[in-house]
């Protein structure tokens, strides 16, 4: 598998260009098309009530075509260009959604209620609806190399399998690929009579080899552990599921969104969600 379609979200934001070299990059790296998604809410309410941009968001869309059009020239990139209608909250939402189904990956940016135009549960319902792997890069810093030294947070959970295959072209042109395999309790002597299933096995099974470490969660919650140690390990990419019950919670269900939106509120690197 490889990644030949990918979209990146365009808005009026100060982080969009950090967003679109991100995007631009990795459209480079594998030979992929790019689709720019301008999705922005809109000020004026006039546009919003008759359903029609208003002034402002059009000089927005257009300052972000350019911008868009300008940086894929210079990186040689194919593209195309979609534009939602106006920016209502929930066309917004909707719509965006709608357009992340039809690539490979889509890259979006974290959110930043300082610098925000867009809805703020956006990058939330897009994760959990799209159906795609999301990546979402940080609202501070410069990331010039993605997923050279990744690291994948690991429960066996059905998202984290799904966030392992979706990342799996970025984990095969990795130098170093590190597995957190996450425990909430000691783990006890025998299994029982079960296959011996092994996510090591599955990597090197398309070329990926993968260092393993259990971590046993105590004194800090999963994502801080995840977060601890990817900076140790000097990471640029994790990889994980998204709402995938990474806590250690008696109600594994109340703790699948807190754990998501830690790491959304908090990231340190670029962050691959699937879900």
């Amino acid at each position: 598998m490889s990644f030949t379609n990918l979209l990146v979200h365009v808005d009026d934001s100060d982080r969009c260009g950090e967003r679109l070299t991100v995007a631009l990059t990795l459209a480079q790296k594998h030979g992929a098309a790019l689709t720019g998604l301008f999705a922005q809410s809109d000020s004026s309410g006039a546009g919003i009530v008759t359903r029609k941009a208003g002034p402002a968001l059009t000089q927005a869309a257009q300052r972000a075509r350019d911008m868009f059009e300008e940086k894929a020239r210079e990186a040689g990139v194919t593209t195309r260009w979609w534009q939602l209608g106006h920016g209502e909250y929930g066309h917004v939402i909707a719509e965006t959604v709608i357009c992340s189904r039809y690539v490979d990956l889509a890259v979006f940016g974290q959110h930043d209620p300082e610098d925000s135009r867009v809805p703020a549960d956006l990058l939330e319902e897009v994760v959990l609806n799209a159906g795609r792997p999301i990546l979402v890069v940080p609202h501070s810093g410069s990331y010039p190399q993605l997923a050279d030294r990744p690291v994948i947070a690991w429960n066996g959970s059905r998202e984290a399998a799904r966030a392992v295959n979706d990342a799996l072209p970025l984990l095969k042109q990795a130098s170093s690929v590190l597995l957190l395999a996450f425990h909430t309790q000691p783990r006890a002597e025998g299994g029982g009579n079960v296959p011996q299933v092994d996510i090591l096995e599955h990597l090197a099974s398309h070329g990926v080899t993968a260092t393993q470490e259990r971590m046993t969660i105590a004194s800090m919650t999963p994502m801080d552990a995840v977060l601890s140690r990817a900076s140790d390990h000097g990471a640029d990419l994790l990889v994980m599921g998204g709402f995938g019950g990474y806590g250690g919670s008696l109600f594994p269900l109340f703790g699948r969104g807190s754990n998501t939106r830690q790491i959304l509120r908090q990231m340190t690197l670029p962050v691959l969600l699937s879900h």
